[in-house]
C-alpha cells in the first residue's frame, strides 16, 4: 500500500529559512510510517536482518534503520533509569579482548547501561557519571563479579551501596578448580585408567539433575572409578548449598567445616579457591541478609541473550546497534 500527499513547505520570517512540516505518522526514513517501522522492529526482535529484508522486499540498511527507530522508542516508553539494585557485568564484543560494560537494574529486570572502552574503573566510572549523583546515591546494592575495577569504582561512587558477589561467578571459579583436578589426574594415570577421564569434562563439570541418562552412567562409572575426582565433585555440589542460609554466622559455619574437609585431600587447586572466598567472604556472604536476596541468574540470562544477539548477526559492527539491542531486549514490545 502506497500513500502520497503533499508536505506543506513555508519559508520564516524570523530566521530566513524554509521549513517543512513535520507528520507524526512518519517514521525517520518519510518513505514509511512509524507504524510500519514499529512492525520491521518487532519482527527483528525474531528474526535477523537479512531474513525480514527478503520477506518484505527492502534493502537490509533500510530494515536496520528501521528496527533503530523502533529500540528507540522502546527506550523512550521505558523511562530513564533510577536503579536502587544493580548487576554490572562485562561482554566480549570481539575477538582481542575487547570488551564492553553492561549494568542492569535487577528489580525492574532490564538493562540500563551499555559502554565503556573496556572493563577498567575508568570505563565503569562512566556509568555513574552519566547516572548522575543524586541517583546513584540511592543504590543500595550491586552485585558483580570480582572483578577489582568494578568494586573500586563502586565505593569510589556509592560508598553506600552493599557489594554482592554473583554466584554463578563464584561457582566459576569452583568449576576451572574440579578441572584443574580433573586434568592432573588424567596426566597422572597411565594406560587403560584414563579412558574413565577422557572427554567427560563437561559430564563432571554439570549439575547431576542436568544430566542425560548416559550422561549420569558416565559420572557414575568416572566417579567409581577415581577416588579423588569423586572427592571433588562431591565438595563442588556441597558448596552450592552456602547460598541457602540466611544467618552469616551459619554461612561461615558451613564453609569452615568444607575448608577443613580439604585437609589431607590433596587437591591443591580447590585449597586455591577456598583461599579466593576467605579474601572476598563479606561480598559471598552478603546474600544471606534478608534485603539482599535478589535474582542472581538474570545476569547469567541477560548474559546467554546477548550471546544469542552475537551469534544471530554473525558479530555486530555497529556498537551503536548492539548498544540499542542489549538495552532493549528484555524490555515488552510495543
Amino acid at each position: 500500500m502506497y500513500i502520497e500527499l503533499e508536505i506543506q513547505r513555508v519559508y520564516c520570517l524570523s530566521c530566513n529559512k524554509v521549513k517543512q512540516e513535520k507528520l507524526a505518522f512518519l517514521a525517520d526514513n518519510p518513505f514509511y510510517t512509524k507504524r510500519f517501522a514499529f512492525y520491521v522492529g518487532k519482527r527483528c526482535g525474531t528474526q535477523a536482518i537479512k531474513d525480514v529484508a527478503r520477506e518484505l522486499h527492502l534493502d537490509w540498511k533500510t530494515v536496520k534503520e528501521l528496527e533503530k527507530q523502533y529500540m528507540r522508542e522502546k527506550l523512550r516508553r521505558a523511562g530513564k533509569p533510577s536503579p536502587k539494585v544493580i548487576g554490572i557485568d562485562e561482554i566480549s564484543i570481539r575477538k582481542g579482548h575487547i570488551y564492553r560494560i553492561v549494568v542492569s537494574d535487577l528489580e525492574r529486570k532490564r538493562a540500563i547501561w551499555f559502554g565503556g572502552k573496556d572493563r577498567s574503573e575508568d570505563s565503569m566510572n562512566l556509568f555513574y557519571e552519566e547516572l548522575g549523583l543524586q541517583k546513584t546515591r540511592k543504590i543500595r546494592l550491586a552485585v558483580m563479579d570480582m572483578w577489582k575495577a568494578f568494586e573500586n569504582s563502586i565505593r569510589q561512587h556509592a560508598p553506600q551501596a552493599a557489594i554482592l558477589y554473583d554466584k554463578f561467578h563464584v561457582m566459576r571459579h569452583l568449576n576451572e578448580a574440579l578441572d584443574k583436578v580433573r586434568k592432573s589426574e588424567y596426566a597422572r594415570l597411565t594406560g587403560k585408567d584414563r579412558k574413565f577421564i577422557k572427554g567427560q569434562k563437561y559430564t563432571l563439570l554439570s549439575h547431576r539433575e542436568n544430566l542425560t541418562t548416559d550422561g549420569r552412567k558416565a559420572l557414575k562409572i568416572l566417579l567409581t572409578a577415581n577416588r579423588r575426582l569423586n572427592t571433588a565433585y562431591i565438595l563442588k555440589e556441597t558448596f552450592g548449598q552456602l547460598w541457602s542460609y540466611t544467618s552469616e554466622a551459619w554461612a561461615r559455619k558451613f564453609f569452615d567445616n568444607w575448608k577443613a574437609s580439604l585437609k589431607w585431600q590433596r587437591l591443591k587447586p580447590y585449597e586455591k579457591f577456598a583461599e579466593l572466598v576467605e579474601r572476598h567472604w563479606d561480598g559471598i556472604a552478603a546474600f544471606c541478609k534478608p534485603e539482599n536476596k535478589v535474582s542472581l541468574g538474570f545476569v547469567e540470562g541477560l548474559n546467554n541473550k546477548i550471546r544469542v544477539i552475537q551469534r544471530r548477526a554473525y558479530g555486530l559492527r555497529d556498537e551503536e546497534y548492539l548498544r540499542l539491542k542489549i538495552l532493549t531486549c528484555m524490555l515488552p514490545d510495543i
